[in-house]
């Protein structure tokens, strides 16, 4: 494929640097939920083998239950804080993703209007009403992508105060199962 002007060698330079951000941004998006997930991995080994090595000691079976039991409410809690990570991540990554889209969508959306505008003044007589219609629907296609991007911002939004919530509940839930086996082998 040959570049036969000076604009399509910068239109494909521009292009290559939009699919390069992009791919970046995905890649850091990728790189932090791997980091997490080795992380969650390495701490729930260090536990198994410290929860391992504390069962054998115990030979009454009150004793074993309730060390059982003890290992739900902070499993619980760990893997309420394990989403939210993961939910944070997926947030910060949508929103670099998001505002990476915004910026090339200006761009685009201004050399449009700028075409619109050269061939205007270049247009013969008669076709205002065809340049006018064009800008309609420039006007147009930009309320739309605006609309939409509100509207997939307050989805995000949403969803966040949906977690939050669900992970509040769930983690007075956990607490209270945490405390349940302790007020058991208390009474026995």
């Amino acid at each position: 494929m040959a570049l036969s002007s000076p604009d399509q060698t910068v239109a494909v330079k521009a292009s290559l640097d939009a699919f390069f951000g992009l791919t970046g941004k995905v890649f850091e998006g990728a790189e932090k939920l791997v980091a997490l997930n080795l992380q969650a991995v390495r701490s729930t080994l260090a536990e198994a083998q410290e929860n391992i090595t504390k069962s054998p000691g115990t030979t009454d079976p009150l004793q074993w239950f309730a060390l059982q039991s003890g290992l739900t409410g902070p499993f619980a809690e760990k893997s309420l804080s394990y989403g939210r990570q993961v939910f944070d991540i997926a947030s910060a990554t949508q929103a670099e993703l998001t505002q990476f889209a915004q910026a090339q969508y200006e761009r685009h959306n201004a050399r449009v209007q700028a075409f619109v505008e050269e061939t205007a003044k270049n247009a013969p007589a008669g076709s205002e009403a065809a340049i006018a219609a064009w800008k309609s629907a420039i006007s147009a296609t930009t309320t739309l992508y605006e609309t939409l991007q509100k509207t997939g911002q307050q989805a995000v939004q949403a969803a966040g105060s949906n977690f939050d919530a669900v992970t509040a509940t769930a983690s007075k839930a956990a607490r209270r199962a945490e405390q349940v086996p302790v007020a058991v082998g208390a009474k026995g």
